[in-house]
């Protein structure tokens, strides 16, 4: 086989692997997709943006439920070391302090994070100025064909603008569930470009 052939069979091979296949009819697969989809985009090194995840958001969800989880295990050490019912008043602790810390991750995830999926830091590459703040929400309710993506950007200034786009699903998926990645990337750079072009306007 000649170079041009393995280099054609490798090309074929990195385009099957980066397609994207989901069941059309799962809300949450074409929800996580597109996000993900949106993730490459904004973070990809590779790619046009290659901006630098912020991961503040998912750090924090992640310490509250290791704090919970800590609770929980604390009790079950405790137990097993000091069986019921001297260990009464710590179990019930520990179960207080679990519920109390599942309230606080509700909360947090239904007024924190609001449907945020990605926090993306675009440094000054001169160094001059301080970092812009890039923040992505999505939403697909269920049994809905509309995808709604809002990306908030925050100027070193403090100045916050957004642009918004909803659109079906069907824009980008064929019609055997393959994401259309090209198609969708460019609808959300521009999306970021008209939030740049703004800032330039004002």
């Amino acid at each position: 086989m000649s170079n041009n052939d393995n280099n054609s069979a490798g090309g074929d091979s990195d385009a099957v692997s980066e397609e994207v296949k989901v069941d059309k009819w799962d809300g949450n697969a074409v929800k996580n997709s597109l996000d993900d989809a949106i993730k490459k985009v904004f973070t990809d090194s590779d790619r046009k943006l290659g901006y630098t995840e912020n991961h503040c958001l998912v750090d924090t969800r992640l310490a509250i439920c290791v704090t919970a989880v800590g609770a929980a295990l604390f009790a079950l050490v405790w137990d097993y070391f000091n069986p019921f019912p001297l260990s009464k008043p710590v179990l019930i602790g520990c179960v207080v302090s679990y519920f109390v810390l599942m309230a606080i991750l509700t909360v947090y995830t239904t007024f924190v994070e609001k449907g945020i999926f990605l926090r993306a830091t675009q440094s000054d590459p001169t160094g001059v100025d301080k970092p812009k703040l890039w923040t992505v929400s999505s939403m697909l309710k269920r049994f809905d064909d509309i995808y709604h993506l809002c990306i908030e950007y925050k100027a070193p200034n403090g100045r916050v603008s957004e642009a918004n786009l909803s659109k079906s699903i069907a824009n980008w998926f064929d019609t055997n569930g393959v994401l259309l990645f090209d198609k969708f990337e460019s609808e959300v750079i521009k999306l970021h470009d008209s939030l740049l072009s703004d800032k330039k306007n004002k």
